[in-house]
């Protein structure tokens, strides 16, 4: 069984510039992925995915593979995942002779992560009984969307089709409970991809995470160093222990 993480991080970023290698603490952002999938019992090595040679660079210094550089149409800012992930299925097969049973999606844009999710999700996947073809991490909303409305001219009318304006102010209770996906983990199989031209499928396994901070804003980083401030975590210490930080 071969499970492989495999990071994806671009050198182009509009929203926040170089946020994958922006110091968080005193750490590039892509240490903190990079550091919970060493950490992480299950997964077997750690690549890289990038058309960047300084992020290549940094992310061999925290301990990732970079076997290749991703070609530049794999890599702008409306490149969907499957063009990466079909990249490195081809990379392996034609440069390894073999590809991984499993990819391990760690996007650098959400850096806080528990060594041990990662790890339990892996295990709910190789565990389960019922058929699949990926694995999403999504996190409980805290108010259902079947109580929003969309805005139609002058008036506010029901987001579901299927609920009247009434219906909305119903107890939230009485709606289904609604999980927003993140970027805790995906897991998707790269013989599904490289036969099904797919990345995700229509089976869908089910993994709720912890809510967690994906960086989209500059107000994003701040908030990160104010949970690192006043929370521990196990893949910070890691890098207080064995690397320098960088703001020295």
């Amino acid at each position: 069984m071969k499970i492989y993480a495999i990071i994806p991080a671009r050198g182009g970023s509009k929203g926040v510039p170089d946020k994958n290698i922006r110091l968080l603490k005193g750490y590039p952002v892509i240490a903190y992925s990079i550091v919970a999938c060493k950490l992480s019992k299950k997964i077997d090595r750690i690549i890289v995915s990038t058309d960047s040679e300084k992020i290549a660079q940094i992310s061999k210094k925290y301990g990732a593979e970079v076997p290749f550089l991703r070609p530049a149409e794999f890599a702008t800012d409306i490149s969907p995942d499957l063009g990466f992930m079909k990249h490195a299925v081809d990379w392996f097969e034609i440069n390894e002779k073999n590809i991984p049973d499993f990819f391990i999606h760690i996007r650098p844009t959400t850096p806080l992560r528990e060594p041990k999710i990662i790890d339990k999700a892996i295990d709910f996947l190789l565990s389960t009984n019922i058929e699949y073809t990926s694995l999403r991490s999504g996190h409980k909303c805290s108010e259902s969307p079947f109580k929003w409305f969309i805005k139609n001219n002058y008036y506010f009318e029901s987001l579901a089709a299927q609920l009247s304006n009434d219906d909305i102010n119903n107890p939230r209770q009485n709606f289904q409970e609604v999980y927003i996906p993140d970027g805790y983990i995906d897991i998707v199989i790269p013989t599904f991809i490289k036969e099904n031209n797919k990345l995700l499928g229509d089976k869908i396994l089910a993994f709720e995470s912890p809510k967690c901070t994906e960086i989209d804003s500059f107000e994003d980083l701040e908030y990160l160093d104010y949970q690192l401030t006043t929370k521990k975590f196990e893949i910070f210490e890691y890098l207080k222990l064995h690397f320098h930080s960088e703001n020295n």
